[in-house]
């Protein structure tokens, strides 16, 4: 009953804002688009349906919202203007009751927190969707943030994403555009993006990976996990004290240096890309502190690692000669990597792909960042990538999001930011240390242990392998026996040298511990 009344208001609250309107556009059969628009004819449908979109959202509840943010990083899928007003979308959920907190708290740790810490602050400091955050101190006096996930929210999320699915499946039967915009593997994603969200443990080793990638960095502060007192429910972890981010009058008077620390943020972003292939990926200003302690002045400290993204070596490899190569203007090389990759067709035709990309990308260069919006070129490059079916790799969603949310963060901070610039000579440098012998010599460092206990393994190896295909009947038996004889007189050499090596491995050794004896004679 509880779910066919959700479902009545999920209807409600799409026929008022016309959200079937949106999707009545792109139906297979326009006759009947045409037919649901006369009959549902007494709605005000005046302001633009991205408006509409993001305001049915917000009544929907925050489950809602965290779909349509999940949505606003698809710009891949979802036309530009839906785009732009679902990123505006911000979680104003209501702090839930403490009690409740206190109850989660004794019932993941196992015991009260006036048992487990020194104090404990009831009213909230901060509620989104999934969690809300209280303040306490631990026993031994260190100030702590605890995290608390909201009571009843598996439940919640269970029932909503289940009809998430059902009408995914009635887009995907009706709707022309289907097959482009996936909207059953849209809501699967989102499915498990939500269930992850769920256990704060991942976010605890979230944050515990970052702040062990940046232990010996003088940019970034990531706050420590107790784990003592970590659950999939409660995380407690280090209280860090600073300014938000979005706050620049407050940061201006504390003497921060605007600039330096809007290109650290660049520096920030590129090193745990390519660095580490490991980057928070939900950095928005509510999620950044600087810090203005002594020791730590003008540091950012990152909050909230519930949303992290990964990369592989390939994927950073090609990431970085793609932005390299937009940073040179060689869109002919961008062209020609989209087709070794196979994201684009092989019949591509390379000229074609190479002018799109560049109408997408010389304007933005030799111009300030107030003057351009790294957002609408995305947008345009994803168009372009539709036009010749190119594939937006799934892992590079992430990195999309946090661009842009380091796009808007240079807004904030300096709006002379040129983010290309600032971010060329750090990638070159990355580059020249991954081709060059620096990078070779550390490859060959890693994958030394791996080497030196399989090369004294390849003779017998070999040998065996010869031996097994010598036994098949083939009409290069003569030519296999007179390799493993050759493979044999191999080994009984390098057996030799072994043993003479080890001899005169000896020797030497003998021979300087006799000098240290004669010498103490």
């Amino acid at each position: 009953m509880q779910k066919f009344l959700r479902l009545l208001k999920i209807l409600r609250v799409s026929v008022r804002y016309g959200l079937d309107e949106i999707a009545i556009s792109g139906l297979k059969k326009p006759r009947i688009a045409k037919l649901i628009d006369t009959v549902i004819f007494w709605r005000d449908l005046s302001a633009p349906r991205g408006v509409r979109l993001r305001m049915a959202l917000e009544e929907l509840g925050p489950i809602f919202v965290k779909f349509g943010q999940v949505l606003s990083t698809r710009s891949d899928l979802i036309p530009a203007d839906l785009v732009i007003e679902l990123s505006r979308l911000q979680d104003r959920v209501p702090p839930f009751d403490s009690d409740l907190a206190v109850a989660q708290i004794q019932k993941s740790l196992g015991a009260h927190p006036d048992q487990l810490f020194a104090t404990f602050e009831r009213t909230p400091v901060a509620s989104a969707s999934i969690a809300q955050v209280h303040f306490a101190t631990l026993k031994d006096g260190r100030q702590v943030a605890v995290k608390v996930l909201r009571p009843g929210m598996k439940k919640s999320i269970d029932e909503d994403v289940a009809l998430m699915h059902i009408a995914a499946e009635w887009i995907g039967n009706v709707w022309a555009d289907s097959k482009r915009l996936k909207p059953k593997e849209v809501v699967a994603e989102f499915d498990k993006y939500l269930h992850d969200e769920l256990d704060l443990m991942r976010e605890a080793a979230n944050a515990s990976q970052l702040r062990r990638n940046f232990a010996d960095s003088q940019l970034l502060l990531v706050p420590e996990m107790h784990w003592d007192y970590c659950s999939p429910s409660v995380i407690v972890m280090e209280r860090m004290h600073g300014i938000p981010v979005s706050q620049i009058d407050r940061l201006a008077a504390a003497g921060v240096d605007l600039k330096k620390l809007s290109s650290d943020g660049v520096e920030i972003f590129f090193t745990q890309v390519f660095r580490d292939g490991f980057f928070h990926a939900d950095m928005h200003p509510g999620n950044i502190l600087v810090s203005i302690e002594p020791e730590t002045f003008g540091r950012y400290i990152a909050l909230d690692f519930g949303i992290v993204g990964t990369l592989t070596d390939y994927d950073k490899d090609y990431l970085s000669q793609n932005f390299l190569a937009f940073f040179r203007r060689d869109y002919k090389r961008v062209a020609e990597a989209h087709i070794e990759s196979g994201w684009a067709p092989k019949e591509t035709r390379v000229d074609e792909l190479e002018s799109a990309v560049r109408a997408c990308c010389e304007p933005i260069f030799d111009r300030p960042l107030k003057d351009i919006s790294f957002g609408q070129i995305l947008l345009r490059l994803f168009q372009t990538s539709r036009r010749f079916n190119v594939e937006v790799q799934p892992q590079l969603v992430l990195l999309q999001k946090t661009l842009l949310n380091i796009e808007g963060l240079g807004r904030q901070l300096d709006p002379d930011l040129d983010l290309w610039k600032t971010a060329k000579p750090y990638l070159e440098n990355w580059m020249g240390e991954q081709v060059g012998w620096k990078g070779f010599l550390q490859r060959l460092k890693a994958e030394a242990p791996r080497y030196a206990h399989i090369f004294p393994q390849l003779p017998r190896l070999a040998h065996q392998a010869l031996e097994r295909h010598a036994e098949r009947p083939n009409d290069n038996t003569e030519l296999i026996k007179v390799l493993i004889n050759e493979q044999q007189r191999t080994n009984r050499l390098l057996s030799l040298v072994i043993y003479f090596a080890g001899a005169f491995a000896l020797g030497v050794a003998g021979f300087n511990l006799y000098q240290r004896f004669h010498h103490l004679l």
